[in-house]
């Protein structure tokens, strides 16, 4: 072996610290430097991915000065700062179906994404539940007593909505009322249950 050699050097004494540095990386870049550029620094805007290489003083000041947004004009910068809260990805509005349309219309051709699906409930695209998950049923609301008494007064299930509601009081009065029945008051305490049951639902939000 020759006594001159680097690998003798490495095996007889410690290896110098900044001679190791500047074999493992490349010299830094800023002019005039000639120390290793241990430290990474972005190029840019439209550069990413791309590195200088610096020493740790000249990283800093770097650093410093460094603007990705430069050149960039307020409204530009302003719609990269919004893409950027969705990782710059696309995004749609809530309740629009993107399965359904293509950029030249509607959806020609292809399965859509409800057929690859398994949904004995109907929970995704509202398919009634066969075979084994026929006999399953949608648990009723839980509601007070006073509200399930104000529904059967009205003869309606706790599942009637607004509409079924408002028609089935409107019947109901009709059908009770002393001028629908040539004057018998006989209904008038029926007609006064019912009133009051259509007002305890309206006060309850149900109409």
């Amino acid at each position: 072996m020759k006594m001159n050699s680097k690998l003798f050097d490495k095996i007889r004494i410690r290896p110098d610290a900044a001679d190791e540095a500047r074999e493992q990386f490349p010299r830094c870049e800023w002019e005039g430097c000639d120390l290793p550029g241990e430290h990474k620094a972005p190029k840019g805007r439209g550069r990413e991915g791309q590195y200088h290489r610096f020493c740790i003083d000249h990283v800093r000041l770097y650093n410093k000065s460094y603007n990705y947004f430069a050149g960039m004009g307020d409204d530009a910068i302003q719609a990269y700062q919004k893409d950027a809260l969705t990782g710059h990805r696309p995004t749609w509005n809530m309740g629009v179906n993107r399965w359904g349309q293509t950029t030249d219309g509607p959806r020609a051709a292809g399965p859509s994404p409800e057929a690859a699906v398994h949904d004995p409930f109907g929970i995704f695209h509202g398919a009634r539940p066969s075979g084994a998950h026929a006999r399953v049923e949608t648990p009723k609301r839980k509601v007070s007593s006073a509200t399930q008494k104000a529904f059967d007064t009205l003869g309606l299930d706790l599942e009637a909505d607004k509409a079924d509601i408002k028609a089935q009081f409107k019947v109901l009065v009709k059908r009770h009322h002393p001028d629908a029945n040539g004057g018998d008051r006989s209904s008038e305490e029926r007609l006064r249950q019912i009133i009051q049951a259509y007002n305890y639902l309206k006060a309850a939000g149900f109409c």
